[in-house]
């Protein structure tokens, strides 16, 4: 049995037998209008700029016979509604993070980030390189989606606080808004965890609803105001080492674009994935530096902290290994993670510790 046979079997239940006569594709003529739904208002940071720029890449790219209508969260569709607005057909495309459809499947996690998992370039690396790609293709297909990796924001913090985290006890009783496989750890370590969308989460905070929130980095956090309302920053977090956003297509309409319309989109995700970590990495220090002027207070959590992050990280893990598409994808991100980070460690990690001393003396 191959891979997606697998997997269709293990989500539904068992798949039809396939036709043995195969209709030629029928492809849409003339210039068309998708429609793709999104899990912010215009003008988030790194978030809304992925999606801006996928939109406008495609468009460009086949010369108007693809035009994006992007739709931010709300005008069509509420942020965490827009999987199922694309899955259905109401909507053509979605520009999210895939782990905000944990309800769908627990396997949608590793194709955003995972707690102790992989930095952005690592990532890039299992999904272009060792599979992912393939394991994100057939995990979406069950839903009558084609998906790919559209934007990194590279390492994310572990958030703003009003008050500081000085043992796990700290976190008993947190109102926290974080959402993934993270927000399952800090419920497990006892936090009340939110899963709010990035647009409602200021007003949260700022009106006491929550004690804490995590967003994407200093220069989108910046842009988001949080440093008005609170002034404690945890700014290495163990939830998203490395976060990817996603581009997700109707499957009946992906199946009715040309092969080189298609190709398009492809080209415009890795492209977008790319260029939005580069943009991460490039704004993040001055943003932050902007913020301790302001007054902002970074702090990193104790190992202690850390050592409970890293227990829950693991339970939370196991307690999912039972299905086999989690299974078969967390192995494969896991191990593609290992060898990684195997070469990383002896030749960028041992580089970049020499920089730093000679740069210093």
């Amino acid at each position: 049995m191959d891979r997606r046979s697998f997997l269709r079997t293990s989500a539904l239940g068992g798949a039809a037998a396939a036709s043995t006569s195969l209709a030629a594709p029928a492809y849409a003529q003339g210039n068309r209008t998708l429609t793709m739904v999104t899990s912010v208002p215009d003008g988030f940071a790194i978030f809304d700029d992925a999606a801006s720029l996928a939109a406008d890449m495609i468009t460009t790219m086949s010369d108007g016979a693809l035009t994006i209508n992007k739709m931010p969260a709300g005008s069509l569709v509420g942020a965490f509604e827009v999987f199922d607005a694309v899955s259905s057909g109401q909507a053509d495309m979605y520009h999210s993070a895939e782990y905000y459809f944990l309800n769908q499947h627990p396997a949608f996690a590793f194709f955003t980030s995972v707690p102790f998992g992989m930095t952005g370039p690592e990532l890039m690396s299992w999904y272009y390189h060792r599979g992912g790609m393939d394991l994100h293709h057939e995990l979406a297909s069950l839903f009558n989606l084609k998906s790919f990796m559209c934007g990194n924001t590279a390492m994310q913090p572990g958030g703003w606080f009003n008050s500081e985290i000085t043992s796990a006890d700290d976190l008993q009783g947190l109102r926290f808004r974080m959402p993934g496989q993270g927000g399952q750890v800090l419920g497990r370590l006892g936090a009340s965890v939110q899963n709010i969308p990035g647009g409602e989460i200021y007003q949260a905070l700022a009106s006491g609803q929550i004690d804490g929130a995590e967003w994407i980095g200093p220069f989108a956090d910046e842009r988001m105001g949080f440093q008005e309302v609170t002034s404690i920053y945890y700014t290495s977090g163990f939830h998203e080492p490395g976060s990817a956003l996603a581009l997700s297509v109707n499957l009946d309409v992906w199946e009715s674009l040309t092969p080189a319309q298609q190709k398009m989109i492809e080209v415009a995700s890795e492209a977008v994935h790319a260029n939005n970590l580069g943009m991460s990495l490039a704004e993040n220090g001055a943003a932050l530096a902007r913020l301790q002027a302001e007054g902002v207070q970074v702090r990193e959590f104790p190992d202690d902290v850390w050592d409970a992050f890293g227990r829950a990280a693991a339970e939370v893990r196991e307690e999912n290994m039972g299905d086999p598409i989690y299974a078969e994808v967390a192995e494969s991100y896991f191990a593609a993670m290992e060898e990684t980070a195997a070469w990383w460690q002896i030749g960028d990690g041992e580089y970049i510790r020499q920089r730093n001393r000679v740069n210093a003396g």
